[in-house]
């Protein structure tokens, strides 16, 4: 029974530190929220949501997400122009962000009294 529990943690253990990893990369959380909030967008849209973030980093983020298959990249039906959206998996976040607003709101003021 002890050697299953220490496997059980240890795979639990692995699987927190990947989705940490993941979601607490810099921008990651933005990029996550703005689309859970406004759906599909333009780069250009995007950038605009996350001011701070540079074109490079936020170039960077994107394919990171798509290769973690959290964000795709899909092409207009009816042009060439290219949005970015989240996966089921990355929509699956949506309780993850909920909940961190929560908590934010109850303990991050965004000034000294935090």
């Amino acid at each position: 029974m002890g050697k299953k529990r220490m496997r059980d943690e240890k795979c639990l253990c692995a699987s927190f530190q990947a989705a940490f990893q993941i979601l607490g990369r810099k921008w990651n959380g933005m990029i996550i929220q703005s689309l859970l909030v406004s759906g599909p967008l333009r780069f250009g849209e995007l950038a605009l949501k996350i001011p701070d973030c540079s074109d490079r980093v936020l170039t960077a983020r994107l394919k990171d997400l798509q290769e973690d298959e959290i964000v795709a990249r899909k092409t207009s039906s009816d042009s060439a122009l290219i949005f970015y959206d989240l996966t089921q998996k990355g929509q699956d976040l949506r309780p993850v962000m909920e909940a961190t607003h929560a908590w934010a709101d109850k303990w991050c003021h965004g000034d000294d009294e935090a």
